[in-house]
Order: structure tokens, then sequence, then C-alpha cells
């Protein structure tokens, strides 16, 4: 990979893993379920107006879509809400590692290697020590909706697999279409009108740049970014960095809002990490270790 290219995805890595500091911002001054429905509202429109619709059935988008928006943000914001650190919160929605490795198994009767299940272990190993957490940054209550975020983002690879595209972000774009309504529906369902009627007091500047930086740079700048270096570079070359986000998670945690990673924290980071570099790990990552001098520098 090109030195400009591997700054570029390392910059879109780190801007992926702050995301979670920054939902954490808006999400302590307004409802979380609304605060995603804006998010998405905000990155559709008026992007869709100028990005043709993808080649697919349309239950594919509208999957793609609720699920996205309720079953993978919805979640996670309301979790960042009910106490779920910002830094936590992104690394344990690596544990979607494993419920990917389920579906494979159960629906599209995919092998899972002895590498992938030793992985899986790890990173539930880690999942079992943040339960032990005694400092709050993993409540009970919010480790429930981390996990249904977790378990929904395998439901989204699934649902692009099985849509078959090759058109990654307009497909992402169009589904985000079918996220604000019902994310709005379930934030009337959960907690009645009056939310509606006190959004608009609101609306401070710090709550519009959470919402503007989770829909603009996060959302449509980092996906197309990161599809444009996907058709770039093999798959296997780019893939790995995906797992500097929740480093880059718990780094913005850290700084922004002060949190402590040590004991035992230390230890679930480490095993849910080291379980998704297992699991994920193939010996080609390293493979320009092998050639030529001349082609590293022409590769540089």
């Amino acid at each position: 990979m090109r030195l400009n290219d591997l700054l570029l995805a390392l910059a879109v890595m780190c801007l992926w893993g702050f995301n979670f500091s920054v939902i954490k911002l808006g999400a302590d001054q307004i409802n979380p379920v609304l605060l995603t429905a804006l998010r998405f509202t905000a990155a559709v429109i008026p992007a869709i107006f100028f990005i043709a619709r993808p080649n697919v059935k349309l239950r594919y988008l509208i999957a793609y879509g609720v699920i996205f928006g309720v079953g993978v943000w919805g979640m996670m914001t309301w979790s960042i809400t009910l106490g779920v650190s910002a830094g936590m919160a992104g690394l344990l929605m690596q544990l979607s590692l494993v419920s990917s490795l389920l579906l494979g198994w159960l629906l599209l009767k995919e092998t899972i290697t002895r590498q992938k299940w030793i992985g899986a272990t790890l990173a539930l190993s880690g999942l079992g020590a943040s339960l032990t957490l005694q400092d709050g940054s993993v409540p009970l209550s919010g480790l429930v909706f981390v996990l249904i975020g977790a378990f929904s983002w395998s439901l989204i690879s699934l649902i692009v697999k099985l849509a078959n595209t090759n058109q990654v972000f307009s497909f992402s774009v169009w589904g985000m279409l079918f996220a604000p309504v019902p994310l709005v529906l379930l934030a009337w369902l959960s907690h009645g009108s009056e939310i509606f009627v006190q959004l608009p007091g609101q609306l401070n500047s710090t709550v519009w740049f959470s919402i503007l930086f989770q829909a603009y740079p996060t959302t449509l700048l980092g996906y197309w970014l990161w599809n444009r270096l996907i058709v770039k570079y093999p798959l296997s070359t780019v893939a790995p960095l995906t797992m500097l986000v929740p480093v880059f998670g718990l780094i913005g945690s850290m700084i922004f809002y002060g949190e402590n990673v040590e004991g035992v924290k230390l230890v679930a980071c480490a095993l849910i990490l080291l379980g998704l570099l297992i699991s994920q790990w193939q010996s080609s990552w390293f493979s320009f270790i092998q050639r030529k001098p001349t082609a590293s520098r022409e590769a540089g």
C-alpha cells in the first residue's frame, strides 16, 4: 500500500474510533434514538439526490436501513447513554466477529476453522472479563444494547452478502434512507411525544456538532474513502486496518473523558483485540516483506 493511502486509511480508522466519543457528546444531551435518526437524516439528504440507486432488490435496502439504523447505531448510542464508556462501546462492538462466525456457519454453511474458533474464544473471554469491571464503564443494562448492536453488525454483513452488490457505497446511502423513520417510531414508542416537544430546545451547538460529525465525516466521507481503498487494494491488505478502530476508540475516550484503561479492563481489551487479530490473521498481510527491494520502493 502506498504511503499516502496508508496514512489516509489510518485517518479513517481514527475518525471512526473517535466517533464513539462524539456520539457520547450528543447522547448526553438528547434522546439517543433521536440523535441517531438525525444523524442518518443528515447523511442521506441531500446525498441521495446525487448518487444513483444500486441495482438490488428493495427488500435488501429496507433491511439494511432498519438494521443499520436501529440495530447497530440506535442500540450502540443507547448503550452509551446507559453508561457504557465510549471506549468500551467501540471495543465490545468487535464481538460481532463471534456472531458473524455463527451466522456464516448456520445460514451460509461456511466452515469455522480452528484459528477462528480460537479467536472467538478469546473474544468471549474478554467479554467475560468486562462483566467483572467495577468502574461503571460496562453496566449490565448498557451491555445488553451493545451486544444487540454487535449482532446487528453481523446481520448487516449478511445482508450485503445476500444482496450481492459491488456498489457498496450507493447501497449504504440508499439503505440509510430507511433508517430515520423506524428510529423515530422507536423513540416515540419508548418515550412518548414529550421528547419531540423538548427537542428544539435541546439542539444546541454541541448536539449539532455531534449530529453533523457522525453524518458527514464519519458516515459519508469515511465510507467513501474506505470503499476507494477496497477497490484499489486486496481486501486482505485493507481489512486488517479496521482492528485499529477500537484502539482509537479507547484513545479518544481516554483523551476526552479521562477513561482509565488498566487492570481488568486492560485484560479484557487485550483478549478481545487478540481474538480479533487471530481470527482475521492471514500470512499475506506481511507478504511485502518477501518482495524484492525494487518492488517495495515502487509500492511505497
